[in-house]
């Protein structure tokens, strides 16, 4: 389906690399935190036509579990979730178009409070240099608009751009960030953004599908408290 729309999901992003493991039709993701939290996913591509399965968890939260089932089509893609808990929540998204422009939507539904939960739609026009997506996220609330450009450069060097723009209070937001390659296994990424937020993220494929990516974080506008975050993550092969 590499000529067909990518899912409502993907709008606004770009693949940034395999960091799992892949064995035939089956392919786990397996990422640790500084907190001790397992992310895990398994995924089971192609077991019925341009379908694939994926179950989803993390450990130690029990109620975590998630079913997907996505159908891709040469012109559309569709997926579907449910909580696996006693009050799942349940997700439908769709993306109709071609590897070059698509449009899509996405609906969450509460089955606790038999309400929706959200409600997003997005267009996004994509090109080898380029990426310009326009969305409506937070049920109707907020309208952003954001542009990647990958500059032709043997770094790699990615240039990203954001503007937020709520309705209801007409605030906006922006944030621009970048990305580029120190080395074949390592990738730098910054971010910033007008309210005095500083972001760094350094990655570091230590073996093969394995990362180790330390971050940090400044906020300017914190008066009590550390201004300042870090983490520590891992992206494991099995």
């Amino acid at each position: 389906m590499a000529n067909g729309p990518a899912p409502f999901s993907e709008i606004g992003k770009r693949a940034r690399g395999p960091y799992s493991y892949r064995s035939g039709n089956v392919t786990v993701d397996v990422k640790v935190d500084t907190y001790s939290n397992v992310s895990t996913k398994v995924t089971l591509n192609n077991v019925f036509h341009s379908k694939k399965v994926a179950l989803s968890f993390n450990i130690p939260d029990h109620k975590s579990g998630k079913l997907d089932v996505q159908y891709l089509h040469p012109h559309a893609a569709i997926d579907s979730s449910i909580g696996l808990n006693p009050a799942p929540q349940l997700e439908l998204s769709a993306a109709i178009g071609s590897k070059d422009i698509s449009m899509g939507a996405e609906v969450g539904f509460n089955t606790t409070s038999a309400s929706f939960s959200k409600y997003n739609a997005g267009i996004t026009f994509n090109k080898p240099d380029f990426s310009a997506t326009l969305m409506l996220a937070d049920k109707g609330e907020t309208l952003k608009a954001s542009y990647i450009h990958y500059v032709d450069r043997p770094d790699g060097l990615t240039v990203a751009a954001e503007l937020a723009h709520r309705l209801s209070s007409s605030e906006n937001r922006f944030t621009i960030g970048t990305s580029q390659s120190i080395d074949p296994k390592t990738v730098l990424k910054t971010r910033f953004s007008d309210d005095g937020k500083a972001a760094f993220q350094c990655q570091r494929a230590w073996r093969p599908n394995s990362l180790i990516t330390l971050s940090a974080e400044y906020d300017s506008t914190k008066i009590f408290g550390s201004p300042a975050k870090f983490g520590l993550a891992l992206a494991l092969k099995p």
